[in-house]
């Protein structure tokens, strides 16, 4: 296990990789840090990749503060540019809306061999999500980057519609996301697949890291296969 550092903007994102073989680039969700991928990683790099995980601009020990969708999406662009190829982006919640911005740019994409956005739809109901923030007493954390990504939902819909990067949505059984959410985003582009891990909710890596991390093993090596 090594620590990296990777400067963008003179903001300065901390980073850990584990293991060797292609890179599983792995973002974690608002208001978490990166040592929640630990144990998806370490099964990750015994399956044979390498994993790494970053914490997010503002985050962990990463410098700068996450007030768009759109300041993490450049951080993305460079943590993708900055890797060996293949890739394989996996982002969970905020994280996963960061990747589809990023992957937005033909340039980033074309490093991608596979998305993997866990338990996240770039567009969703409004008053749904904030409803269900105030419930966890949420609402106002991180208030600027919450409504940055609700007003995001269109753009960062037609983003992920158009895009041919192959992506596998993974849902929560006990998700807050609704059946309507997913629907719209799987009609969107017929190149997203969908998985489930029942007894988890929208925290899949803290709640069932082991079968996320055969999820994510097993569609990075379908999606290198295919390459």
């Amino acid at each position: 296990m090594t620590d990296i550092d990777i400067t963008v903007d003179e903001v300065i994102l901390r980073g850990t990789v584990i293991g060797a073989g292609p890179t599983v680039l792995l973002l974690h969700a608002g208001g978490e840090h990166r040592g929640v991928w630990g144990p998806v990683s370490t099964r990750i790099a015994a399956a044979g990749f390498r994993a790494v995980a970053f914490d997010l601009r503002g985050h962990g020990e990463s410098a700068g503060n996450a007030t768009t969708v759109g300041v993490l999406a450049g951080d993305v662009v460079e943590m993708v540019r900055r890797q060996p190829l293949p890739i394989v982006v996996v982002g969970a919640s905020v994280g996963g809306l960061a990747a589809i911005a990023a992957l937005g740019e033909p340039g980033v994409a074309r490093r991608v061999v596979g998305l993997i956005l866990v338990d996240v739809v770039p567009w969703a109901d409004l008053d749904r999500v904030r409803a269900w923030l105030g419930e966890l007493g949420l609402r106002d954390h991180r208030a600027d980057l919450v409504e940055d990504a609700l007003a995001a939902g269109p753009r960062l819909h037609a983003t992920a519609a158009g895009s041919d990067v192959p992506t596998l949505l993974v849902r929560g059984g006990q998700s807050p996301l609704t059946d309507a959410e997913v629907d719209r985003f799987l009609a969107g582009n017929g190149r997203v697949t969908l998985a489930c891990v029942p007894d988890a909710g929208h925290l899949i890596a803290r709640e069932a890291p082991g079968e996320l991390a055969r999820i994510i093993s097993e569609y990075a090596a379908t999606r290198l296969a295919a390459r």
